[in-house]
């Protein structure tokens, strides 16, 4: 909890809808959710809630899609409390929408909140909010193989002032957009670049918190590896500068010859919650999982002796993407248009059968949104 911040809302609040008198026709939807790529459209409407110091959270609305006001001395422009969440609704055979694990990423922005002194709002109205804006916006989420409506809940500092201090007034917004394949080149091996001089987050810092000042140090550097060929970089802690951490967006997991899963431990990676699946799934199946440091050095000596045997990344919008190679200045580890794992694919298509509703829930992980 924050020392500004009063305890979250004890009360469920109350969602007042403005229907947007803008709504895309029928014909202009359909024409998006056919190739709707993946951020590039928004539906027709979004949610906001207000926070005040003296007030908590109230003003809970569904509004029309629009532009934010806010003034130039908004202290989200200089000191940057911000901080967001993602997650999908799928649509599924029965016709109902439900989203994957959603309290996991309620507890996550909670978390972020309490590292950037925003107050935290509660479990219950953080699936409310995407409740609420999946019922008047259902029409959005597409039904085609590998779509979705992304959901994109973010909490922003609205207060005007100039002082480096934590805002006393707050904005929470939720907004939505149809989504296909992450990658341009969809569920396909992807290259990855090994940054050596940049770092993602330090120790001590924001990397565990999901705000957007950790993108933006890595935009630099993958703008460095889209110049190499790969479709993401791989930093290194830093403070050594030898254990591998995480992408610019995605968690990584090697696995080894004998069936075993490792994912890197640090107080500086985002806690993946389809990383924290994988690991569920993985022991279901009866393969040991391992989260502990893991040097480069670890990795090159494993991949040339054979002992790691497949790599994915993992995230929300991309679930799981193979990783052919890893390039550096120095080494290449993988080989071009190398396949996709066995194992990698097999966990893939397990976990989006359990979010399209192809496979029994068996661990509760779905939330009906509509």
């Amino acid at each position: 909890m924050t020392t500004t911040a009063p305890t979250p809302t004890q009360f469920p609040l109350a969602f007042a809808l403005t229907p947007s008198t803008d709504a895309r026709a029928e014909a202009e939807r359909e024409a998006i959710l056919a190739d709707p790529g993946f951020g590039k459209h928004f539906t027709d409407h979004m949610v906001q809630i207000e926070w005040t110091l003296a007030d908590g959270w109230h003003n809970a609305e569904v509004i029309p899609y629009g532009k934010i006001s806010l003034d130039p001395a908004a202290s989200v422009f200089h000191y940057a409390q911000e901080i967001f969440e993602g997650l999908k609704a799928y649509r599924h055979a029965d016709g109902g929408i439900y989203t994957f694990r959603p309290e996991m990423n309620a507890q996550r922005l909670q978390r972020s909140a309490v590292r950037l002194a925003l107050p935290e709002l509660s479990t219950a109205d953080f699936i409310e909010s995407l409740r609420q804006l999946v019922a008047v916006d259902g029409s959005w989420v597409p039904d085609a193989p590998e779509t979705s409506l992304y959901l994109r809940p973010f909490e922003i500092s609205t207060e005007s002032f100039l002082g480096v201090r934590s805002a006393q007034k707050v904005g929470y917004f939720v907004i939505a957009s149809p989504a296909g394949t992450y990658f341009a080149g969809g569920v396909s091996p992807v290259n990855i670049w090994l940054s050596t001089e940049y770092n993602r987050a330090g120790r001590g810092g924001m990397g565990a918190a999901k705000t957007g000042g950790n993108y933006a140090s890595s935009l630099l550097p993958q703008e460095l590896a889209y110049e190499k060929g790969c479709a993401q970089v791989l930093f290194l802690d830093s403070q050594e500068g030898k254990y591998i951490e995480e992408l610019g967006g995605m968690n990584l997991f090697l696995v080894y010859r004998d069936g075993t899963l490792v994912t890197p431990e640090s107080d500086s990676i985002l806690a993946g919650i389809t990383r924290d699946s994988i690991m569920q799934l993985a022991r279901d199946r009866g393969h040991n999982v391992e989260i502990r440091q893991v040097s480069i050095e670890e990795w090159k000596a494993g991949s040339e002796s054979g002992d790691i045997v497949e790599a994915f990344a993992c995230g929300t919008a991309a679930v799981i993407a193979p990783v052919a190679q890893l390039r550096s200045e120095h080494f290449t580890l993988g080989a071009a248009g190398a396949p996709a794992g066995e194992l990698t694919m097999s966990l893939r298509q397990e976990l989006t059968d359990i979010q399209y509703g192809r496979l029994p829930d068996k661990h509760g992980w779905l939330t009906r949104l509509a």
